[in-house]
């Protein structure tokens, strides 16, 4: 029986510590579903399209791994993609308490589906796509905290460029 496991967020952008997570839970699972909300209630700086495109290629090169966009519930995402586990990253204690609330109304809303977590790799317990947007946004070198590809996003949005 093959295990998908999906790995949900905004990434908004992909930060390093997003991308170390999936790297070890692709070692975990048959199958990884980078799956990027919608979430426009967060506002995101990249739109839908940009963020699935970009964790797309950062993936690329890993080939149980996809990313595919999602709205709505994540246990109704879970269950279109016959999907029983989520994975969550966790930075620090905050993040726990958080991410177990969220974990026990999954389980709620869906007995079958289990939710693991990865403790994030002592470098990235700081890092948050947040703090990654405003450094560029106030014309900050991001480059220690993403991807080449989220870097060349940035510049290409401040110089009023398409993405695609």
């Amino acid at each position: 029986m093959r295990v998908t496991a999906i790995y949900p967020g905004t990434f908004d952008p992909m930060t390093v510590g997003h991308i170390d997570v999936v790297n070890r839970a692709s070692r975990m699972f048959d199958d990884v579903i980078v799956a990027v909300a919608a979430s426009r209630s967060k506002h995101p700086f990249f739109s839908l399209e940009e963020r699935v495109d970009m964790a797309t290629r950062i993936t690329d090169e890993l080939d149980n791994v996809t990313a595919r966009p999602f709205d709505g519930l994540l246990v109704e995402f879970a269950d279109r993609v016959e999907s029983k586990v989520i994975v969550r990253g966790l930075r620090a204690i905050s993040d726990f308490e958080y991410e177990v609330q969220i974990a026990g109304v999954n389980r709620h809303l869906s007995p079958s589906i289990e939710t693991i977590f990865i403790a994030a790799a002592q470098d990235y317990t700081f890092l948050s796509s947040s703090i990654v947007r405003e450094i560029a946004q106030l014309d900050g070198d991001v480059s220690d905290f993403v991807h080449p590809l989220v870097v060349e996003a940035f510049a290409a949005r401040r110089a009023g460029r398409s993405l695609t």
